[in-house]
Formats: structure tokens, C-alpha cells, sequence
């Protein structure tokens, strides 16, 4: 079967949209989260559970690191060997957000086999598409490039993508998050992913969940009867 990425900014109801429609359509659908939270995850590594487990021990939040906000970049040491130690600790990370990834993939591709819908919360694509993909700004870390460049050229991206659209003033009367310029950017930043995927539904978040789940479900519904007809076709030609 094929992948469904619900994508949106913090408070759109990515997570309540998708664990719904596994509740109603379990014998159908596969939920799957696909961000960098380890805490949200319903699927992740050994070793990131480890880590975040870590950071929380030593009160440094419970979460992975995920998009950088711009405003908020680190100078790079100046010290050689705190500048050793920083490398060092970003190859580890990147190795391991790299083994994330691809781990999650495979349970994608498992489920797929098995004959179900998969539905991502979130997507490593979408998440990180400004960050690292498409960011072309100078005298970037080597770790961001080597990101991108497996997320832009060897990952499998959805084969549907659902955005659900709300304005940034919405988004944060919902979550009390972030601030309007940085919802509003993020926004922005989705909204460009357009280009970048087979089929990209935009769905208004700020519709009633259930209009928001027909709406969602419908979009759904078409692609598989897309899908279905061209598997057909397919099928015929050999």
C-alpha cells in the first residue's frame, strides 16, 4: 500500500487527527510517528530512548534536537578542543538520527507489505526540508549537509502528503507555543514542500475535527482510488 504524511505546525492536531483514524480504521490503517521526539514516538531505537532517557537525567530536556530555530545558532567554539568535542558530539548524533530514520522506514515498508495504509504524524522530510534540505546558506555544518543530502536524494518521501492549514494566530491560541512569527514561518516553510512530493493536500485545521477528519479521510480515499487504478494499469502492461 502507500504512505500518508500528516504534516502542520504545533497545535493543527496532526497527532489527534492520526491516532483517531486508527482507533476507527485499525484493520486499515497503521500509525506511525515520524518526528523527532522520542517521547511521542509509538516506534524508535534502543539508543535514542537512551539518550533522551540521559537528557532527562541531567534536566536537559526529554526531547532529540530537531530543526534549529535560525535566531538561535551556536558559534562554534573557539577552543580546538572544545571544538574537537562539539564535532564529535554532532557525528554521534547525526549517526544516530540517520539509524532513526532509516529504522522507522523499515517498519513503514513492513507495514506496507502487510497491506495497510500508513499514517505518519509528522514527517524526518518535511520536518527538516528548510533546515537542511534546501538550505543553501554558507559555511553550514558538515553534519546539516550530510543530512540534507540523504534526506533530499536516498530517503523515500509520502507518497501522500496532508497539510493541515490553520493560521499561526490559531496555532497559538491552541498550543501557548512559539510566538506568530516563528508559527507563521513554519507555515511558510510547509507550504513549500509543494513541489518537493507526488501529491500535496492542504486540509483548514481550523474546521471542526470532525470536518477535519471527513476532509482528511476523503483526501485519503481519493489517492487510494488513484493508487488502486494505477496498480491496475500496471498490472495489465505486464
Amino acid at each position: 500500500m502507500f504512505m500518508v504524511a500528516l504534516i502542520g505546525a504545533d497545535g493543527s492536531g496532526k497527532t489527534t487527527i492520526a491516532r483517531r483514524l486508527e482507533s476507527e480504521l485499525p484493520h486499515t490503517i497503521k500509525y506511525i510517528y515520524m518526528g523527532f521526539s522520542p517521547l511521542s514516538s509509538n516506534v524508535a531505537l534502543p539508543t535514542t530512548r537512551l539518550i533522551s532517557l540521559v537528557k532527562r537525567l541531567l534536566g536537559k530536556g526529554s526531547d532529540m534536537s530537531g530543526p534549529p530555530d535560525p535566531a538561535r545558532v551556536r558559534p562554534r567554539p573557539k577552543n580546538p578542543i572544545k571544538r574537537l568535542a562539539a564535532g564529535l558530539k554532532a557525528s554521534l548524533r547525526l549517526a544516530n538520527r540517520l539509524a532513526e530514520e532509516w529504522f522507522r522506514q523499515g517498519v513503514v515498508w513492513y507495514y506496507q507489505r502487510r497491506g495497510f495504509i500508513v499514517l505518519s504524524d509528522r514527517h524526518f522530510f518535511s520536518d527538516y526540508y528548510a533546515y537542511d534540505v534546501a538550505n543553501n546558506a554558507p559555511h553550514r555544518p558538515l553534519t546539516s549537509r550530510i543530512h540534507g543530502f540523504v534526506l533530499g536524494h536516498l530517503y523515500p518521501r509520502p507518497d501522500l502528503v496532508i497539510f493541515l492549514d490553520a493560521p499561526a494566530q490559531v496555532l497559538l491560541s491552541r498550543k501557548g507555543e512559539g510566538n506568530i512569527e516563528l508559527l507563521e514561518r513554519r507555515r511558510q516553510e510547509y507550504l513549500r514542500l509543494r513541489d518537493e512530493v507526488r501529491r500535496f493536500v492542504t486540509v483548514n485545521a481550523e474546521q471542526p475535527l470532525n470536518k477535519v477528519m471527513a476532509d482528511v479521510l476523503a483526501a485519503i480515499g481519493e489517492f487510494q482510488g488513484l493508487w488502486r487504478a494505477t496498480a491496475a494499469v500496471v498490472s495489465n502492461e505486464q
